[in-house]
């Protein structure tokens, strides 16, 4: 690692933001450095929320495990849930306690997390709604749901498709299959759905089982809460909208007194 890489990011300036772009534009040659970066900066989110030492957390969808470990480097029991055996598989060997499974049911029980996260997953479910149920389902009363995302409207929506996709997804596919030789990864309406900030901060807003925390843009250099107030422009200046949950209910449970995540769901 470099050692503009090292240093801490303060969250947000604008090297921080730039500092993740680099990484990100060398995401297909150097996928490892790329997503390290992303996990210790998405990890010290949401340690500035809660103390993460031998707290339970959830990574859902967390592909081969970068977030997973650096949860576990700061002292959490994490737990990775993943659907693609492939995607457990892209560093040559699924990370340690991974377990296959669907985020819209995950195999464990009520309230066992302190923490749930997941990023960059919420664009690739058909039904958001449904996933981030089963998300706040996991989460104890008081704990913690991180979720994040690329909107559609955003510069970056149609992932390697971007920024074609504003013309069309289909017309966006073919000039990528053109392009490359290759068919694209995402299949807009299979893997890849259109997810709008509006609509998601009204509906997160509406249930009474949360209480949103933060609402921003995960990488915006400067007030990252400020562009996701602004109807209309937040839809293309946003990027990845950033949700802090807490989940609501009953007092927290001390930690220590709650149940691992090894029973299988029955």
């Amino acid at each position: 690692m470099t050692e503009a890489v090292e240093r801490p990011l303060r969250d947000p300036s604008l090297r921080r933001s730039l500092t993740l772009f680099r990484a990100f534009l060398r995401e297909r040659t150097d996928p490892d450095r790329c997503y390290s970066l992303l996990a210790r900066d998405a990890v010290a989110q949401v340690a500035r929320h809660t103390d993460l030492r031998g707290r339970i957390v959830l990574d859902v969808g967390g592909g081969p495990g970068h977030f997973t470990e650096e949860f576990r480097r700061r002292g959490a029991h994490a737990y990775l849930f993943e659907p693609d055996p492939r995607e457990l598989g892209a560093r040559g060997r699924p990370p340690q306690g991974a377990v296959v499974a669907d985020g819209y049911l995950l195999p464990v029980p009520d309230a066992v997390a302190d923490v749930c996260f997941t990023s960059n997953v919420l664009e690739h479910v058909a039904d958001p709604q449904t996933f981030l149920s089963e998300l706040v389902r996991v989460t104890r009363p008081g704990g913690l749901v991180y979720v994040s995302f690329t909107n559609w409207l955003s510069p970056w929506g149609g992932h390697e498709m971007a920024p074609w996709h504003y013309l069309g997804a289909s017309r966006a596919r073919e000039r990528h299959r053109r392009r490359t030789g290759r068919e694209a990864k995402h299949t807009v309406g299979e893997n890849l759905f259109p997810v709008h900030i509006g609509p998601t901060l009204r509906q997160v807003r509406a249930r009474e089982d949360v209480r949103v925390v933060s609402a921003r843009s995960r990488y915006w250099p400067v007030l990252p809460s400020a562009v996701t107030r602004i109807p209309g422009l937040r839809e293309f200046a946003t990027w990845n909208l950033l949700l802090i949950l807490r989940r609501t209910g009953a007092p927290e449970t001390p930690v220590g007194t709650q149940a691992r995540p090894s029973e299988a769901r029955s």
